[in-house]
């Protein structure tokens, strides 16, 4: 019987091998992303935007740039914690470059309009970039230099290290994919998400 069964037992054991192997080669890829901190105004639409990109795994609505602990979406409206609605963008570096995200967060909003966002106004929709090393202090730098050529009024773009980022309530994470409908996501959202498709940013 032992002699039948030596087979399939060894089937199960090269699978279980196998599974092992794959499971750690999911582990090494995560082990190799990277994430970029943007703020482009509401964080609904910079979520919905660079969630279509290639090479990006995960992102993440939150809050940074201020000085309140663990700030609740309440107290950023309020525009007295001096956070900014951002976005944790988690890429992997050998699909999609942090200079190409950059590429994308400037045809993404407009970094000219001081604390504003077509209709939504404070500095909690103001345009930052919260760079995380040196790297990335670096890439900004000659960024924001590029993009000064590419508008006609100054950037006003905010740059600087990042001190901390705070999550976001649950119902703003993956807000247009779980409410397409709504208001804010059938008419500034979508119009905006076409427009960049257009532009060839991802497959429509």
């Amino acid at each position: 019987m032992s002699k039948y069964l030596s087979y399939p037992l060894s089937l199960f054991l090269l699978f279980t091998l196998a599974l092992g192997q794959n499971k750690k080669g999911s582990n090494m890829s995560k082990d190799n992303t990277e994430y970029a901190i943007f703020g482009g105004g509401c964080f609904w639409c910079v979520e919905a935007v660079f969630e279509r990109i290639d090479g990006v795994s995960e992102v993440v609505s939150g809050y940074a740039g201020g000085q309140t602990k663990n700030p609740t979406y309440k107290e950023v409206t309020s525009g007295k914690t001096g956070h900014a609605e951002v976005c944790k963008i988690v890429f992997d570096p050998n699909m999609v470059t942090y200079d190409e995200l950059l590429d994308i967060f400037w045809q993404a909003h407009d970094p000219t309009t001081l604390n504003r966002q077509g209709a939504d106004i404070g500095t909690q929709y103001r345009s930052a970039i919260y760079y995380i090393n040196d790297a990335q202090k670096k890439s900004t730098k000659l960024a924001l230099e590029k993009a000064a050529k590419m508008f006609d009024d100054p950037i006003t773009t905010e740059v600087k290290e990042l001190d901390n980022f705070y999550l976001a309530e649950g119902y703003h994470q993956d807000y247009y994919e779980n409410n397409p409908n709504a208001p804010y996501c059938a008419f500034v959202i979508r119009p905006k998400i076409k427009k960049l498709g257009k532009k060839g940013l991802w497959d429509e």
